[in-house]
């Protein structure tokens, strides 16, 4: 058995390496560094007790909410188009200009449809002076028929004369006081008289049917009055759409006409950006609508204002897929099927607006709802 090995101090001194601390001090420092352990333990307890709280708290949230990044601002937007062609004369307004309903923005020359107004003016007028012809020509025709109906009148009074004299003149023949010529000329000039009345009944009938002639001719003069006014008043529209106004409130946007540009109908100008109404159009995935109502009360942050909190609630659910409004719709029925989650729109409505922080179309948001 080995016997221990006592190192005098001054030996065990210079066994150590140099610039150690001596033998006393580092026995003297080990119970300093085990006293740091609990310490470290306890902040690691303390971060797992907070991620763990986090954690639960956010899956709680999670079982209560529905959100997507997938929102944008959605708002009225006016294509200013032209409804006729023509050279532009002025522009009154410059992008980003707001503007009131009515107000003029673009006026085109208004010399070509000028001319078709007076044109379809005078077309009018000669219309109005066939109709004052045609009334004038009843007149005359309903004068030709009082005066026929005059006719059969002294027809009849000169009949019943000769009707008187023919039988004087029969007694005075039978009784040999007068020639046989003269009871001739009586009867003659009865059957006479009777020949004029019935001209005179003729005359009264022709005279009828001019005047029913005449009045179809007022009839047509006024129809084709009522053609040139109805030519005068598109005449007058058409001259009105030179001066191209404002549907509604808004801001210009996009402006893309100048002076002396040739435009043609529908051909679109600028766009007018309504500034009284915004909402937000959220594509949630159809996972996200199990529990998803319409009333729900629904947060939306605005990524231009990323400290500014909007409250809403859900308007309509769209009543298909985003992808239904596709240029090309998916056709599940032909060739391979693979099953995409799809997004159905959203709309959202803000509660109040606030002035300070104006929302503008097109922005992207990320909008939160309340389901349960």
């Amino acid at each position: 058995m080995a016997t221990p090995v006592h190192q005098e101090p001054a030996v065990a001194a210079a066994s150590q390496p140099v610039g150690a601390p001596p033998y006393d001090a580092a026995v003297e420092e080990q119970p300093a560094g085990r006293s740091k352990r609990p310490f470290i333990m306890a902040i690691m307890a303390l971060v797992l007790l907070v991620g763990a709280y986090y954690g639960w708290q956010r899956y709680q949230f999670g079982q209560h909410h529905e959100d997507t990044d997938d929102a944008q601002v959605e708002g009225d937007v006016y294509p200013i188009l032209p409804r006729v062609g023509g050279p532009v004369l002025e522009v009154k307004v410059q992008d980003n200009q707001v503007v009131k309903a009515g107000d003029v923005l673009i006026t085109l020359d208004p010399a070509d449809y000028q001319q078709r107004v007076n044109s379809a003016q005078a077309a009018l007028a000669a219309a109005q002076a066939n109709v004052t012809a045609a009334r004038a020509a009843v007149g005359t025709a309903q004068a030709n028929v009082s005066s026929a109906q005059s006719a059969i009148g002294v027809s009849d009074a000169t009949r019943a004369k000769l009707q008187k004299d023919l039988k004087r003149s029969q007694f005075l023949r039978k009784e040999d006081i007068i020639p046989q010529s003269e009871l001739d000329a009586v009867q003659a000039n009865l059957k006479s008289s009777s020949a004029q009345r019935a001209t005179a009944t003729n005359q009264v009938s022709v005279a009828r049917q001019q005047v029913e002639a005449a009045q179809q001719q007022v009839a047509v003069a006024q129809a084709i009055v009522k053609q040139r006014q109805a030519d005068l008043d598109n005449a007058l529209l058409q001259l009105s759409y030179t001066a191209i106004k404002a549907p509604g409130n808004g801001i210009v946007s996009k402006k893309s006409v100048q002076p002396g540009q040739v435009v043609q109908p529908g051909q679109q100008l600028m766009g007018l950006v309504a500034s009284e109404k915004t909402w937000v159009v959220a594509n949630f995935k159809e996972t996200q609508l199990t529990h998803m109502k319409v009333g729900q009360p629904v947060e939306v942050e605005v990524d231009a204002y990323p400290d500014q909190e909007f409250k809403g609630h859900i308007e309509s659910l769209s009543a298909a897929t985003g992808a239904r409004f596709a240029l090309l719709p998916p056709d599940n029925a032909s060739g391979n099927f693979v099953k995409v989650t799809q997004r159905v729109p959203v709309k959202i409505v803000l509660d109040k607006a606030d002035p300070e922080h104006p929302l503008r179309a097109g922005m992207s948001v990320t909008a939160t709802v309340e389901v349960k």
